[in-house]
């Protein structure tokens, strides 16, 4: 686990950080608003097609929310380690994650070597079920 240090982000990084999370985040409950109100509007059409349809429109929408939650609850955590000065360093190594990374991926919480493996291992696992 990282322990709280001395930064190698500046104080302006992080409140740049924090102000891109924050946003990303409100366009996130925005389109999942605007997905809420669209499944309300939904109802089942007389016509099977249009029903048909309708379901494959909901059932897409309702993955897209649950996918969005999930990513609103790591801008979340990644908030949260801004405040208690963990932000921007690998959850594995303690090493800094990095400014290019950081910006291409807000939320990361590894850093490329320590993704690489966690990807690898999830690979191997997933190869390893399937074979039972």
């Amino acid at each position: 686990m990282v322990k709280k240090r001395d930064h190698y982000l500046t104080e302006e990084q992080l409140e740049y950080f924090r102000s891109k999370l924050l946003n990303w985040k409100m366009e996130l409950v925005k389109e999942s608003e605007e997905a809420r109100v669209m499944l309300e509007e939904n109802r089942l059409e007389p016509d099977i097609i249009d029903s048909a349809c309708n379901v494959l429109q909901q059932n897409f929408e309702l993955r897209t929310k649950d996918r969005a939650r999930k990513l609103i609850h790591k801008i979340d955590q990644a908030i949260a380690k801004i405040d208690n000065g963990t932000y921007g360093y690998c959850e594995q190594t303690g090493e800094p994650i990095g400014l290019k990374r950081l910006e291409a991926r807000p939320i990361a919480a590894f850093c490329i070597e320590a993704q690489e493996r966690h990807e690898k291992m999830e690979r191997d696992y997933r190869e390893d079920a399937l074979d039972e």
